[in-house]
């Protein structure tokens, strides 16, 4: 028999179980799933071709990427450089076609597909794929039908304030770049799940979180709502964000709580 650990004096072991979000850390069987996907979907390296003229690719095809919810394009452009091909992944905008010719760079046109510094884009203009620094190819507005709207340009500060998916405006540099239009793939949320079968499918292909046992439903040793004959939390939902890990489950660090009620007052600010 193995023997039993010694107890130092003057401390105090807690027992309890390692619960589900302790276990969520890097490793472990909580990876993504990555086996199938296509790569990474982002612009073209910043060049000299981009920074002053355009570059024009074709859409030599669309495909569909596993455990992502838009489609992705294809595009071959000619490299400038040497006598070769490369070959990029892009995230597809709604009306985008194989075949299709694309134009990057600050002269490009504005067809949706084409990808433009957001400076060089009149207000109004609906973009995604945006880039929140100059160069990082591509950070904002991915998902399946998300788009950002161009406000307002500032020219002094060369600045241009953007309308992000969640409704939040983002002061971000004239020189980073967008894809015109909004991403293929919208609307994919409004058809429903149905049955369990076809959310097994969809996280099968995303990572291990699904399906979710609630934390009420579960004995007291697993979790800190678990116990009592009654499912309830038994406490406040609220937990503080400097909580010990086994601690920290719930509504954490939260500001309110509750329904949002009312209708939210806009104030028109001159730009």
């Amino acid at each position: 028999l193995p023997r039993p650990l010694p107890v130092r004096s003057g401390t105090s072991f807690k027992m309890g179980r390692v619960i589900r979000t302790q276990r969520k850390g890097r490793g472990s069987i909580f990876t993504s799933n990555n086996t199938h996907r296509k790569g990474a979907a982002k612009h073209r390296l910043m060049d000299n071709s981009e920074r002053n003229a355009y570059i024009k690719g074709v859409v030599s095809d669309i495909i569909h990427d596993s455990g992502r919810g838009a489609p992705l394009a294809k595009v071959t452009f000619r490299n400038p450089y040497h006598y070769k091909q490369d070959k990029e992944l892009f995230i597809a905008a709604e009306g985008v076609y194989t075949g299709q010719f694309l134009y990057c760079g600050k002269k490009a046109t504005l067809h949706v597909g084409n990808v433009k510094p957001i400076g060089s884009m009149p207000e109004g203009t609906v973009v995604c794929c945006l880039e929140e620094k100059a160069g990082d190819r591509g950070a904002i507005a991915r998902a399946s039908g998300d788009y950002c709207i161009i406000v307002a340009h500032n020219t002094d500060a060369n600045v241009t304030r953007v309308k992000l998916p969640s409704g939040a405006k983002k002061i971000l540099p004239s020189t980073c770049r967008a894809t015109v239009g909004q991403v293929a793939g919208g609307g994919r949320t409004e058809k429903p799940m149905l049955k369990a079968g076809r959310s097994y499918h969809k996280y099968k292909a995303k990572r291990n979180s699904w399906p979710k046992v609630r934390g009420v439903a579960m004995n007291p040793v697993e979790h800190p709502h678990g116990g009592g004959n009654h499912q309830h939390i038994g406490h406040a939902s609220t937990v503080s964000k400097m909580a010990a890990p086994g601690q920290k489950v719930g509504l954490i660090g939260a500001r309110r709580t509750g329904r949002l009620r009312g209708t939210n007052v806009v104030k028109f600010t001159k730009e």
